[in-house]
């Protein structure tokens, strides 16, 4: 860790230290740890007018997120008793009352919303056999909303299709058709790599589906043959043709018996259990505007996960983040200027669908949807916020966070990712955040069978909690509003300036958009 760095991380750390056994942490010269911060804050305030009211409730939002609270055993609760929570399962539905318990509890009000999800999925009994060479053992587990196998499953070729680029496939040529393919993938170690991992997926499929392949599998990008779910279709519906994720160093042996002219033929079976449409719900808490209560600003965080693991850090650790949020500024006893509400998406893994059906419920309302803001990136210190290329917005966005001035949260990006549930309210041009993050242990545990409650660190999900609870309070209060709701036109050059118009296009959802089904309409 070098000086810069060191340097930047003393105010979180003096925070941290006032997390620590009383009779550790406080001196005699120094009875309230919290002094300092409470000082700060209150010498800032959160809107350019300089009101009283967001000064006065920054440290209480603090002094109630890092004292004691019910943050730890929530998140106990919705990992290790109910565990992972996949979307149309019945666990999904036991964290919807979890939520629901919890934001009672906090003394906030709260309902839930429906939506029809299109389908109902979960994985069979997956097995790989390998015929030839005999006697070799595979590990693997389903891709999310892949089709099942035929009945009896597939005895075919594997066929190497290096990294799946054209000039792979060109390689191929026919034997590809009819024969399972073995995709190459490079070990995951950054956020670009996640990132490239789903953006070469697509078309990867296209030309399987082009070369008549029966099926792909593909390479672990985690070493120690660990295994995670990921899903290559956002629509909600099935993929078009089965695919699994195999453990690297099996599918690296695999790969070596190939790339050795050693013939590979196995029988796979992957008999995935397809349902119904099915309704959905999130779950909406709600702390009423004084002034302007049909005006609102979001904070939001997915609430579904894959059920490998006990979706700790993807993203159960910031849906249990919000509540606390929601409690702390409760807590206060102080009114914001505008509503808050406090939002917990399901869907979200299948391609953002509960926050989609949400904007569409409330379409009508979208003018007065003032800002939201969205974390979904595990337990890694907050850096920031993308702001979804909105540079009109920063100002507004640092005006809210100043109470929070010293505790490195102001390397606001200017990016627009496709991935989480900020999308939608992105593409119906309302102010829109994320919270940036550095990477931590979420890229390695990322949708994986390590994703568990251990490894969440609660004193930074104290600190997350704080910065939430603080940036949507002083949105909420500022006199002026965030942003204005950009335009269709406006949202056309802001996807052109971001690169978003390509994500989406790689994503199958440019379609959408250009018909009206998705964004504001034309």
């Amino acid at each position: 860790m070098n000086l810069r760095r060191l340097l930047a991380l003393l105010p979180a750390l003096c925070v941290l230290a006032a997390l620590l056994p009383a009779a550790a942490q406080i001196s005699p010269t120094e009875p309230d740890p919290l002094s300092r911060i409470r000082a700060a804050a209150s010498a800032q305030a959160c809107s350019a007018t300089g009101e009283s009211l967001c000064a006065e409730a920054s440290p209480k939002i603090i002094a109630n997120a890092l004292g004691p609270s019910p943050l730890e055993e929530n998140l106990r609760r919705l990992t290790d008793e109910i565990g992972g929570r996949m979307t149309g399962s019945p666990q999904m539905a036991r964290a919807v009352d979890w939520a629901v318990r919890a934001f009672h509890d906090a003394g906030v009000d709260v309902h839930t919303e429906s939506y029809t999800l299109p389908l109902s999925w979960s994985e069979g009994a997956t097995r790989l056999d390998v015929l030839s060479p005999a006697g070799i053992p595979v590990r693997l587990v389903s891709v999310g909303w892949s089709p099942p196998t035929p009945a009896g499953g597939i005895e075919a070729s594997v066929v190497f299709a290096g990294e799946g680029t054209e000039e792979d496939f060109a390689r191929l040529g026919e034997r590809g058709r009819g024969a399972i393919l073995l995709v190459h993938s490079e070990v995951l170690r950054t956020w670009s790599d996640l990132f490239d991992e789903y953006e070469r997926a697509p078309g990867i499929i296209d030309r399987a589906v082009k070369a008549q392949a029966a099926g792909i599998l593909w390479m672990s990008t985690r070493e120690r043959l660990l295994l995670y779910r990921h899903q290559n279709t956002i629509s909600g519906q099935l993929d078009r043709l089965p695919q699994a994720i195999v453990a690297r160093e099996d599918a690296l042996r695999l790969e070596r018996f190939l790339e050795e002219g050693q013939a590979v033929r196995v029988r796979w079976d992957m008999p995935n259990h397809v349902g119904p449409a099915i309704e959905q719900q999130n779950v909406v808490g709600e702390i009423r505007g004084r002034e302007k209560p049909d005006e609102a600003v979001i904070l939001g965080a997915h609430l579904d996960s894959w059920e490998l693991g006990t979706g700790a850090l993807d993203n159960g650790c910031n849906a249990a983040m919000v509540i606390e949020a929601a409690r702390d500024i409760r807590a206060t006893g102080l009114v914001p200027r505008r509503t808050i509400r406090f939002v917990l998406f399901s869907g979200e893994e299948q391609g953002m669908l509960g926050s989609w059906a949400y904007v569409r419920a409330h379409r009508d309302e979208m003018d007065r949807i003032r800002g939201v803001v969205i974390f979904d990136e595990g337990i890694g210190r907050v850096t920031g916020f993308s702001l979804g290329g909105r540079h009109d917005i920063e100002s507004g966005v640092r005006e809210a966070s100043k109470p929070l001035e010293g505790w490195g949260v102001s390397e606001n990006t200017y990016d627009a990712p496709l991935g989480t549930d900020n999308f939608d309210f992105l593409l119906e041009g309302v102010p829109n955040l994320i919270a940036n993050q550095v990477e931590a242990n979420y890229i390695p545990n990322y949708h994986a069978t390590s994703d568990t409650f251990d490894k969440v660190d609660i004193r930074e999900l104290k600190l997350h909690a704080a910065i939430a609870g603080v940036t949507v309070f002083g949105i909420a209060e500022s006199v002026a509003p965030l942003g204005t709701r950009l335009s269709r036109a406006d949202l056309e050059t802001l996807l052109k300036q971001t690169g978003l118009d390509e994500q989406m296009k790689a994503a199958g959802i440019w379609p959408l958009w250009e018909s009206g089904q998705r964004g504001r309409q034309p």
